[in-house]
């Protein structure tokens, strides 16, 4: 049985957000600076994945920079 890509995504998706969910809070109890700076990589990770992963669709690409772009403030300016 071959599933469709068009089925799986909400699925993969979801399972993502759970998987992220729980890093965050694994990372936020972390001691600082690297509670700050584990945060600030996994929103590095998911804009430059977001970018990849958008293939021409201008505005997640737009959103993965904006999302990496957050994950180096949040490691060295904001906390």
């Amino acid at each position: 049985m071959k599933l469709n890509p068009d089925l799986l995504r909400p699925l993969l998706g979801t399972l993502g957000l759970m998987i992220g969910f729980g890093v965050y809070a694994v990372a936020g109890d972390l001691p600082q600076p690297w509670q700050r700076l584990s945060i600030g990589a996994m929103f590095v990770l998911l804009g430059i994945s977001a970018f990849v992963y958008a293939r021409g669709e201008r505005w997640i690409q737009v959103l993965g920079g904006v999302l990496a772009l957050y994950g180096v403030l949040r490691a060295f300016v904001i906390g």
